[in-house]
């Protein structure tokens, strides 16, 4: 079996930590609901299950991945937020779901930010996209406030068309 470690990021009010199976609850209640529309959901507890363990396939075939999102005040999961680029995907993305109930607070934001400067700093990334369905406002106004601009579109055959927002290159940051 293959081993590998899932660095934790810190930020000021959240903890960036490696996706387990304990994270299920969260990740289930959140793809069982429609505020997934936008990436993927609902989906049924399997299918949840399924991208669970592909999130965490991701770390092991790639070497990053996306991190579960955890509140420090509370110790709760609030979201799925990190480096992401699958078969199929047009370039390395930095991406966000955030859980119901954390919305409003900036975490996304904060989260991305620690995602993109790992992707930076630690990986050497040159240049990153963030991929938003054009009817999510919420995702492309965190996209701005990451300083990401609108880059073209993306047709995927699965998700649709998606908005490509280029991310500031390393030194611009």
């Amino acid at each position: 079996m293959t081993q590998f470690t899932i660095p934790t990021v810190e930020t000021q009010r959240l903890t960036l930590r490696g996706p387990t199976q304990g994270d299920f609850p969260a990740v289930a209640a959140f793809y069982a609901s429609d505020r997934s529309v936008f990436v993927g959901g609902p989906m049924t507890a399997e299918a949840t299950w399924r991208h669970l363990a592909c999130e965490i396939g991701h770390w092991a075939l790639l070497g990053y991945g996306r991190w579960a999102v955890v509140e420090k005040t509370s110790g709760a999961i609030c979201g799925i937020v990190g480096l992401w680029d699958p078969e199929g995907w047009p370039e390395p993305e930095i991406g966000w779901d955030l859980f119901d109930g954390f919305e409003g607070r900036g975490y996304a934001t904060e989260a991305a930010l620690a995602a993109r400067g790992f992707a930076y700093d630690v990986l050497g990334w040159t240049t990153a996209i963030s991929l938003v369905k054009p009817a999510n406002t919420a995702s492309a106004r965190v996209a701005g406030r990451l300083g990401a601009r609108r880059d073209g579109r993306f047709d995927h055959a699965r998700f649709g068309t998606l908005d490509i927002y280029r991310h500031p290159a390393p030194e611009a940051v």
